[in-house]
């Protein structure tokens, strides 16, 4: 998955869940994991990853 698409998908995440969207998506990335299908489950933590650099520093 490109860039430019995870970070869409970690502001759409972000807008649905708010401050709850990072673990929603650390939960999709080990349901993946759990079906073995591991490309998903990298981009969901690609995707994890975006929405945390999204909140900024100090913000847990």
């Amino acid at each position: 998955m490109h860039m430019s698409q995870i970070h869409d998908l970690a502001r759409r995440l972000f807008d649905a869940h708010g401050d709850k969207a990072e673990l929603e998506a650390a939960r999709k990335a080990a349901e993946c994991e759990q079906q073995g299908t591991t490309k998903e489950a990298s981009d969901w933590r690609r995707i994890q990853a975006a929405i945390k650099e999204m909140r900024g520093p100090g913000v847990s």
